[in-house]
Parts: structure tokens; C-alpha cells; sequence
């Protein structure tokens, strides 16, 4: 038995003492209905590992389990409002449910992603709550404290089985991927001096965005498994931002040796030339590296090229640290506390509105159904459409994951038909052979959500959810379909809805992008220490990686995304003359920018546009009437001819 398969066979058995442990826990207690408990240690041990493509790491289903438990609580809270202001006019009362759903999905479409699953919770809860208890008004805060309970224990069912099971440690992955970014790193600079094709350095460049992507979401993960890595996380944060610095020096490196060879000396191409097979290796070459620099002119080398080894030097000491989780140098303790982390703003502000929008929508329609039919499975229609919906918006293409939930559903019917019909009756209300049959059954499924199969986790949720399991067991085989049919149709409405309401925001959020990178181009000029200190590349490499995902096909925006970044960098190294005229006229240039950002209106977008080429134009010359030195003025111009060359592409 190799090792993969080994791991996926643990998760199942820790999958399945997690829904077991809840289910028996829940018949113990008497809950009203133990099969909450159960989903919810279902989803929450399940969802992880269908995201991860296998055993989450240690912390993963901890932290989905709080933002569980705060989500539940918030819409416990939110239904108990909306029932005691609207108990008297039933309509209102679930209109107000619905738009509820439609804010809280528009919220997390804005918020991060890894918290967005709590205020898709809180949602979604509110509706369950105010349908299922809307036959008796008065018992709802009952009911809520009573779905509050199952929640929570469901969750900590979860969590006691991941600790049983030996959760799977993150830190000897994040040791690998540290080594083997500053390897690829020494890789793509020694690409960039030998002026390699724009395919091999773009395939480096982009494997080193995610990359490096991929580490600070590790450190996420070792922030959730225990509180001792507190020192590793610092180092990771700053690490992250080195990487990116990295990156970009590297690729004006390249831009340079087409125009100026000459500022590359000679010693450092062949030192680039010798193989690197280590970190060690890496370690000798930058010394000598140093040593290189130390003999020459500031003026003798490209400025990216010495930022660089300065970079990489800082980045060596951070993976030392990390590697063993040491107390913090004092000089390391200077480079961490140099330089302020920006956050990216969401440019998905039309896309979280029809987020929203479809939310709202399909709640409400399933609400109208209900009301109209008076059908007695209305309820358990309107908790599925609230539930693909909410949970769908916030992945990259909801569509599909709408019609995965839809594929396990409908396969949820023959299953929980076997189990209803023949095998429950079976086994004659003794709790361990229902428990050893839903064992099997669940044990199956978490070694197939591991490899991502099409609508596993929308079967094992749909089968515990039409198996109304009570004690004592009371096989109506009428309701059982009533359930199943009205499970099939909230997922068919949910589907039709995603479909009809198309997301047309791609291109409006893809020119949001670019004209970020703009304003962040811009913003560089200043002469204002405390705003030189903040670093913006973590949040423009971010809005780097939407572009990745929305235009997958599309170099042309990822190399003028990139170039960008690079004017950013260069300009915020500058040594810009302080100056309160040449001050003030930065304060406008930036308004300008943020004006072409916020401008709705394709007309008002292209006067602020024309207006911020007019005044970079008059900028260039106080530069000049300044006496500003070359290395201020050069990237300035090349600035403002990457705005007039493709402001048709920050425009249309």
C-alpha cells in the first residue's frame, strides 16, 4: 500500500467516525432532527478535501467548523429578527428571507475568499429556519437554539475525529515549496540575462506567481493546525512579498538587457551560467554574488539586477527561519517591520451584485412555489435552491457547480431509495446496523471525494438529507418521494436560474483590473516616506491572479498587467525631488487615476483618462524643469507611453 493510498483511506475512516459520532450522538441526546448533525459533519470534513483533491491539512476543518458556527449563530439571530417584526404577514416575512440570502451571497463575493463560507452560512440558515419552523412562529426561537445545537455538535464531531485520526501536518510541504522557490527563482533570472524565449519565461514566470500564491495560502493553513508557528508565519508573510519583489525585478532585468546590455556585468551572466542544484548552491552563488557587487559602481549595474541579489539575500535568511522556527534576529526583526501590506480592494462589485441577484431570485421563486401549491415538501424545495446557491456563488464557475450538487442530488435518489426501502427496514431499528450499513456506504464516498469525482459530496449530503433519520424509524414510503421530488426540483430551479441570469461582469471586472494597475502605477509617485513604506505587489499580484483565472487564453493583458507592476516597483525606488509644487501635483495625478477606476460611464472613464495622459505629459516636463535625475525621468516616460500606446485595452 503506497503512501496516497494510505492517506485516502484515513480520511475515509475520518470522514466516516465523523458522521457516525454525530448521527449517534444526536439519537442520544433525543435531538429533534439528529440527520442536521450529521450534515454538517458531512460537509464540513467532505468540503475541505474536495477542494484540497485529498486529506486537508491539520486546521482546515477547524476553521471551516468556526465559520460554520458563526454563521449559524448570525442567521439564527437575523431569522429570530425577521419572525418577530413580520410574524403576522407570512409573505413579507419570507421576502425578507430571501433578500437576506441575496445580501449576505452579494457579501461574501467581496470579502476573502476563505471567509466567505460564514456569511454564505448565515444566509442560507435564516431561510431554513424561518421555512421549517413557519407552521409554528412561536416555537422559532426554540427551533434556532435547537439548529444552533446540532450545528455545534455536528462540528465538534468533526473536529474530535480529525484529531483522532492524526491530522496531516503542513509544515514539512511548506519546507519543500520554500526550497524550491528561491531554486526557480535563481532559474528565472538566469532566463531573463540570457534574453530567453518569451514562452519559457512567461511558462517560469507564471509557475512562480502560483507558486508563491500557493505558499501564502499554505501559511493560512499552519496559522488553523497551532498557535506555535507564529514565528514561521511572520517570516512566510514577508517571504511571500520578497517573492513577488523577486519576480518583478527579474522581469525589468529582462526589459533592460534589451536596451541596455551593458549595465549586466559580465562576472554575473557567468556566474548565472554554472548549475544550481541546491539551496546550498544557491547560498555560495549569492555570496559571490555580493562580493561581485561589492567591487562595482552603483552606476555599473541595472538597479533591478542589484535590488535582486538584495532581495534574494533577504529571502535566504526568511527561509532559514522558517526551515527551523527559530527566535527572531534583530535582523530580522528590520526587515520584517520595514515596509506596510497593502490589501486588495474587490473588483468583482458587478459580479457580487448578480451573485446576489441570482440568490435572491431562486429563493424567491421557490418561496412563490410553496405559497402557491401549498405543497407539503415546499420547504426542503426552498432550503436546496438557498443552499446551492449560496455555497455556488463564491467558486469560479458557479454554473457547474450548481449542476455537480444537481448530478449528486439526482443520484441521491437511487441510493437513499436502496437505503429508505430495503436496507434501513433491514436492520429492524438496531442502531449498530444502521450504523455499520451507512459506515460502508460513507467510507466509499470519502475516498471518491478525494479524487474529485462529479457530485459525490451533493450524494452524500442528498442522501442523509431525504433519510429523515428518528428514532423510532417510521417508513412512509409517500413522504419519502415527496422529499426526493421536492430535492430534485430546488436543484433543477437552482440550475435554470444560474442559467437564465448570465454573469456578463468578465470584461467590466478584467478593465476594473487593468485600471488598477494604473492608479497603483501611479500612486508610486509620491515623496511622502510613510506611503514609499507600503507594499503594493502582494495586492497587485493578487488582482494578477484574477486575471489568470478569468482570462486563461488572453498573454497580451498578463504582459501588460506584469509591465505595470514593474513601473510601480521602479517608480516607488525612484528618488523623486521633494518639492511641495511637484507634492501637490502627485495628489492630483492620483485623484485623477481613482477617477478612471470609479468613472461607470464609458464617456466620463475616457475624459478622466485623457485628462491623467494630459497632466502625466506636464509632469514629465517639471521633472525636467526640476532637474530630476535619469533614473526618475526614464521610467516616468515609459510610463506614460505604456498609457497612451494601450488605452484602448484600459478603455473598451
Amino acid at each position: 500500500m503506497n503512501s496516497q493510498t494510505f492517506l485516502r483511506m484515513r480520511f475515509a475512516c475520518k470522514l466516516t467516525f465523523a458522521i457516525l459520532g454525530a448521527l449517534v450522538l444526536g439519537f442520544y441526546l433525543q435531538l429533534e432532527t439528529p440527520r442536521w448533525s450529521a450534515m454538517t459533519a458531512a460537509i464540513v470534513a467532505a468540503g475541505p478535501a474536495l477542494v484540497a483533491g485529498g486529506e486537508p491539512f491539520a486546521g482546515a476543518i477547524r476553521h471551516r467548523g468556526m465559520l460554520r458556527v458563526i454563521g449559524t449563530f448570525v442567521g439564527s439571530i437575523a431569522a429570530v429578527a425577521i419572525i418577530v417584526a413580520t410574524a403576522r404577514a407570512p409573505a413579507v416575512m419570507l421576502l425578507l428571507c430571501c433578500l437576506w440570502a441575496g445580501f449576505c451571497t452579494w457579501w461574501s463575493t467581496l470579502v476573502r475568499v476563505e471567509n466567505s463560507y460564514a456569511l454564505g452560512l448565515a444566509g442560507y440558515t435564516a431561510l431554513i429556519i424561518v421555512v421549517l419552523a413557519s407552521s409554528s412562529l412561536r416555537e422559532a426561537p426554540q427551533f434556532a437554539v435547537e439548529r444552533c445545537s446540532e450545528i455545534v455538535l455536528g462540528i465538534c464531531s468533526a473536529i474530535v475525529a480529525d484529531l483522532l485520526f492524526s491530522p496531516r501536518s503542513i509544515k514539512g510541504d511548506i519546507d519543500r515549496a520554500v526550497t524550491r522557490l528561491l531554486l526557480d527563482q535563481w532559474a528565472l533570472m538566469k532566463l531573463c540575462l540570457h534574453q530567453a524565449e518569451k514562452a519559457d519565461i512567461d511558462r517560469a514566470w507564471n509557475g512562480l506567481v502560483k507558486s508563491t500564491t500557493a505558499i501564502n495560502a499554505m501559511r493560512g493553513s499552519l496559522m488553523m493546525e497551532s498557535s506555535r508557528w507564529q514565528r514561521v508565519n511572520r517570516r512566510l508573510k514577508a517571504l511571500h512579498s520578497m517573492s513577488l519583489s523577486l519576480i518583478t525585478q527579474a522581469c525589468e532585468t529582462y526589459l533592460i538587457m534589451q536596451t541596455t546590455p551593458e549595465l549586466v556585468p559580465v562576472e554575473i551572466k557567468r556566474l548565472f551560467d554554472e548549475p544550481v542544484a541546491d539551496l546550498h548552491d544557491v547560498r555560495k552563488k549569492m555570496k559571490q554574488l555580493r562580493q561581485i557587487v561589492a567591487t562595482l559602481r552603483s552606476d555599473d549595474i541595472a538597479l533591478p539586477l542589484y535590488s535582486w541579489i538584495g532581495s534574494g539575500t533577504r529571502a535566504l535568511l526568511m527561509i532559514t527561519g522558517i526551515h527551523t522556527n527559530s527566535s527572531i534576529s534583530s535582523i530580522e526583526s528590520n526587515v520584517l517591520n520595514t515596509e506596510v501590506v497593502i490589501r486588495p480592494a474587490s473588483a468583482e462589485r458587478h459580479h457580487a451584485m448578480i451573485n446576489g441577484l441570482r440568490t435572491f431570485v431562486s429563493s424567491a421563486i421557490g418561496c412563490l412555489l410553496w405559497l402557491w401549491t401549498g405543497w407539503t415538501s415546499g420547504p426542503g424545495c426552498i432550503v436546496i435552491i438557498a443552499v446551492i446557491t449560496s455555497l455556488a456563488m463564491r467558486t469560479p464557475n458557479p454554473r457547474m457547480m450548481a449542476i455537480d450538487f444537481m448530478v449528486g442530488m439526482m443520484a441521491a435518489i437511487p441510493v437513499g431509495s436502496l437505503f429508505y426501502m430495503v436496507i434501513m427496514p433491514w436492520t429492524q431499528q438496531s442502531l449498530f446496523l444502521l450504523c455499520l450499513s451507512l459506515g460502508i456506504f460513507i467510507f466509499i464516498i470519502g475516498i471518491e471525494v478525494q479524487k474529485r469525482r462529479l457530485g459525490v459530496l451533493g450524494l452524500l449530503v442528498g442522501s442523509i438529507n431525504v433519510l429523515v433519520l428518528s428514532n423510532p424509524m417510521s417508513f412512509n414510503v409517500t413522504t419519502f418521494l415527496d422529499n426526493v421530488t421536492g430535492q430534485a426540483i430546488g436543484c433543477g430551479i437552482a440550475v435554470v436560474v444560474l442559467a437564465l441570469i448570465r454573469d456578463k461582469s468578465r470584461d467590466r471586472t478584467g478593465r476594473t483590473l487593468l485600471n488598477r494597475f494604473v492608479s497603483s502605477a501611479v500612486s508610486a509617485l509620491t515623496t511622502k516616506a510613510y506611503r514609499r513604506r507600503e507594499n503594493h505587489l502582494p495586492a497587485l499580484y493578487h488582482q494578477l491572479n484574477q486575471l489568470l483565472v478569468m482570462f486563461p487564453n488572453d498573454i497580451g493583458k498578463y504582459r501588460l498587467a506584469l509591465q505595470l507592476i514593474i513601473a510601480h516597483q521602479r517608480l516607488k525606488l525612484a528618488e523623486i525631488p521633494v518639492n511641495e509644487e511637484l507634492s501637490a501635483f502627485h495628489k492630483q495625478i492620483r485623484y485623477t487615476a481613482d477617477r478612471v477606476v470609479s468613472a461607470r460611464r464609458e464617456g466620463k472613464r475616457a475624459y478622466y483618462y485623457q485628462r491623467l495622459l494630459t497632466e502625466m505629459a506636464e509632469y514629465q516636463q517639471k521633472l525636467v524643469a526640476y532637474q530630476a535625475p535619469l533614473k526618475v525621468t526614464e521610467p516616468v516616460r515609459r510610463l506614460c507611453d505604456l498609457l497612451h500606446n494601450y488605452q484602448r485595452a484600459f478603455l473598451e
